[in-house]
């Protein structure tokens, strides 16, 4: 039985969850905020007073927890797929979804119109919310469909999500997809108030949802009005599935979970393409971003029959909105330099609503892009925004040009770093050539250097670059070299044994290969196998800072624009004085080994690798190949010296053959790895 005060917390926990679902789902309050805050202060003081007594369904629970190291993985049990989106958004984006899925099911004329569910396409972020036996005991987010992050805590916090489904009998297991978002009028206030205390602010409602769900402290996520929708199903266990996808909604709705209302039953493409126009007029008037519509097979036995290609649903098309414009002048044109050192023209616009969001700057993507549309500034212009898409111009209104527009002249010099901009033949783009040393491409340097086919340095990964750039404490390679416990240890998130953990693996760092040095080096054009080539060839790194343009091409498979690439890098002084830093760091290789390459007994031979070996890995078979001198590639051609055929060659064996090029067995790849040296 029941005591009086086990009575109260019960009846102020379903007080309360009724009093959310007013307020947050349906947007009609029965009581002021200050009688929930009195109600919920109750609540908070009882189970303080009763700890025995609080459960995690409780509405207090979802004030959020602790920050957390990380994110832990969620494998789906089903994935999370992805829609096709309909590349027509004319009027034929729903004709063409019915005739495709009428003629897999194989229809007729003369046969009934498929039934369809057309729902609204939220602009938010795809969610899976596993419940067992009524309990909420997981989120994760969809990630690569297969696998996504555990963002429970954060999600819990999320007042329109039940803790509990409202069913004396649930299913044991109950898994729904849905999406979060964050209303207009909510992402306005927050903005404004994150604002007002000189906090981050968001540049749309996606991504203030997005950010509030992927962020470590769900205290944070607490305080962030977040909103959501179901509108589907993962893994079940115990429930009798409806037999239309119409019937899972209603279902969903039943167990307390929000469903969107604005969603209709359809018969054929006429019905669906009259949904789509009807919600076309309505979206700017809607509480919510959507981008377009969504179209669904009703019935889960046809869904079943028509299947699924290239991991999408073939039953289902999101069929988005024509992307939206607006007219205004472009006050400036100025260029943003990205982390690779691309150089992107952007419009500075006189501020117009577009979208859903006012927008300010519009990229113009490239040179040859601006003088293909002829923009000039002081140019009146058509913008078009789509979904989350960057603005861009879509076009001049050249009868409107004043007489004192002028044209763009895109700069010679990087204006973030000084160092010589160019354009190599092969490219539309204008790129920085400071590299190493360039500001704007600092922590795009940092990460490629410390990645693991590079100086591999286990730890320092893209959190915690951001804070050793943002804090101006490391500026270039070179100075991870110079950082100490105490400085690491001062970082968020980072204790005193983190921190050594990656000292001790940025000393590590220092014993490489000069191939893995001339890759960390991220010089453009220049990959991992072709790193192995240049330090095949020219042995020492002082050899292949000095080579010139004609040197460089002597090398296999480097041509003019790789050769161009890699003396522009050795030509800005910047990037030696980096790579001296590093030598004077202790980062070293054996260069003994190094010079004596050229005695490799399989140097310059081309290997290609087919079929399945019994003694090693493919990928063995390629490291002992390249200790060796020689280059392993996927593909037989002339220039190819030996094919190594294993077990069920196929192709590329059969091509051997027809050029007149070696073949090689396992027994005699063997003997030959053993006659070069290679135990």
């Amino acid at each position: 039985m029941l005591t009086t005060v086990e009575q109260r917390i019960a009846r102020l926990r379903a007080e309360i969850e009724q009093h959310n679902e007013r307020y947050y789902t349906l947007d009609d309050p029965l009581i002021s905020d200050a009688e929930f805050d009195a109600l919920f202060r109750e609540l908070q003081l009882l189970e303080a007073q009763h700890p025995e007594l609080l459960t995690p369904d409780s509405p207090t629970q979802r004030v959020g927890g602790k920050p957390l190291e990380q994110f832990a993985s969620v494998r789906h049990e089903h994935p999370m797929l992805s829609i096709r989106t309909e590349t027509d958004i004319g009027d034929n984006g729903a004709i063409n979804f019915d005739n495709r899925v009428r003629r897999d099911l194989r229809l007729g004329s003369a046969d009934a119109p498929v039934g369809y569910v057309a729902e609204l396409k939220f602009d938010g972020l795809a969610i899976s919310l596993r419940y067992e036996h009524g309990l909420l005991v997981q989120a994760a987010t969809r990630g690569d469909g297969e696998t996504g992050e555990n963002v429970t805590q954060n999600v819990r916090t999320v007042r329109q999500i039940p803790l509990r489904l409202t069913s004396a009998t649930p299913p044991a297991v109950l898994e729904v997809r849905g999406e979060i978002y964050m209303k207009r009028t909510d992402f306005e206030c927050f903005n404004r108030r994150a604002a007002a205390a000189g906090e981050k602010t968001f540049v749309n409602p996606r991504n203030a949802a997005a950010g509030s769900i992927r962020q470590l402290d769900p205290a944070l996520a607490a305080r962030r009005p977040l909103s959501f929708f179901a509108y589907g199903l993962g893994a079940t266990q115990g429930w009798d599935i409806p037999a239309t996808h119409s019937q899972i909604l209603d279902a969903l709705a039943a167990y307390g979970l929000p469903v969107c209302e604005e969603r209709v039953i359809a018969q054929g493409a006429a019905q669906l393409l009259a949904f789509h126009r009807r919600i076309e007029t309505q979206r700017s008037r809607m509480p919510f971003d959507i981008d377009g519509v969504v179209y669904k097979v009703n019935n889960l036995a046809l869904q079943a029959q028509l299947g699924f290609v290239s991991r999408e649903p073939r039953w289902a098309v999101a069929h988005k909105f024509a992307a939206e414009e607006a007219t205004t002048t472009i006050s400036a044109i100025e260029v943003q330099v990205g982390r690779t050192g691309a150089l992107t023209p952007v419009a500075r616009l006189m501020p117009v609503f577009v979208g859903g969001v006012t927008v300010t700057n519009a990229t113009l993507h490239n040179e040859e892009e601006l003088r293909r549309k002829d923009i000039r500034i002081h140019d009146t212009v058509i913008v078009r925004r789509a979904g989350d898409v960057i603005p861009e111009v879509v076009r001049v209104l050249l009868e409107r040009r004043p007489v004192h527009a002028q044209e763009f002249i895109m700069p010679q010099y990087c204006p973030v770093c000084g160092a010589h901009v160019i354009k190599l033949p092969d490219e539309a783009v204008w790129r920085c050539s400071g590299g190493l040393f360039c500001a704007a491409q600092r922590k795009q340097a940092l990460l490629h250097f410390a990645s693991r086919r590079a100086l591999d340095i286990e730890g320092l990964g893209e959190k915690l670059v951001d804070q050793l750039v943002d804090q101006q404490w490391v500026q270039t390679p070179a100075d991870l070299y110079k950082i100490d416990l105490s400085t690491l240890a001062q970082l968020e998130r980072m204790g005193e044994k983190s921190a050594q953990n990656v000292l001790d693996a940025i000393a590590h760092s220092k014993h490489t290969t000069l191939a893995r040095f001339i890759y960390a080096l991220g010089i453009r054009n220049v990959g991992e196998a072709t790193a192995k080539e240049l330090a095949r060839h020219f042995a020492t790194l002082d050899n292949f800072m000095a080579a010139d343009e004609t040197r460089l091409q002597y090398v296999a498979d480097i041509g003019p624009v790789v050769a161009q690439s890699i003396t522009t890098f050795f030509a800005e002084p910047h990037n030696r004085e980096v790579i001296a830093q590093l030598r004077a760091a202790g980062v070293h290789w054996p260069e003994q080994l190094d010079a004596a390459i050229a005695v490799l007994p399989l140097r310059g031979k081309i290997f290609v690798l087919t079929g399945t070996l019994a003694a090693m890995s493919r990928e063995d078979a390629k490291e002992k190949l390249e200790a060796l001198g020689a280059r392993v590639t996927g593909s037989v051609s002339q220039k190819t010296n030996y094919v190594v055929a294993g077990a069920e060659s196929g192709s590329k064996l059969a091509k051997a053959q027809e050029l007149g090029i070696a073949v090689l067995d396992e027994q005699q790849f063997l003997h030959l790895l053993k006659e070069s040296g290679m135990q």
